[in-house]
């Protein structure tokens, strides 16, 4: 017969289990989830602990996968996508090392995407609102004001060559 430890082991394995085939979460994400369950705590560490070891966790890999999701798909700034990783629950070290991976360029880069993209949503508007608003836009997802002010002036020169 099983032991209660025994038992608890199980249904963490099990929860942990059924979290990750949903997607993959941070070892933080999932000791929450565990604690929610009341799993103990003593239990959780050493279940999360040997998931880490099979490399069905891997904070570091997640970490990158995030950082790439949020910049391809949302267009986020740096210091968003570090903001993001920290809600995640994932070490302070880990979030400096993915996000300082992240140049100056590519910064610029992303944000010069979302405002080409943003651009022609706004064309019909006259140019100091279009622009207030690209400004703010661009803010919002954490882009610093150098870099704002640079993407929409090479938004704009985009947007004057196509319509040459």
């Amino acid at each position: 017969m099983l032991s209660s430890v025994d038992n608890l082991e199980e249904r963490a394995r099990n929860i942990v289990l059924k979290l990750l085939e949903r997607g993959p979460k941070s070892s933080s994400e999932l000791a929450e989830a565990l604690e929610k369950h009341e799993i103990p705590a003593a239990i959780a560490n050493h279940v999360i602990q040997r998931f880490t070891e099979v490399e069905l966790i891997d904070d570091s890999a997640y970490a990158q996968q995030l950082v790439d999701a949020s910049r391809r798909t949302q267009g986020l700034a740096r210091s968003m996508v570090k903001r993001k990783l920290a809600d995640k629950g994932l070490d302070q070290d880990l979030i400096n090392q993915v996000a300082s991976e992240i140049s100056d360029e590519d910064e610029l880069a992303v944000a010069t995407e979302v405002a080409i993209k943003r651009l022609g949503q706004l064309a019909k508007l006259a140019p100091e609102v279009r622009n207030r608003r690209l400004v703010g836009f661009l803010q919002r997802r954490g882009f610093g004001s150098g870099v704002v002010f640079a993407a929409i002036r090479e938004a704009e020169a985009h947007a004057v060559k196509s319509e040459s």
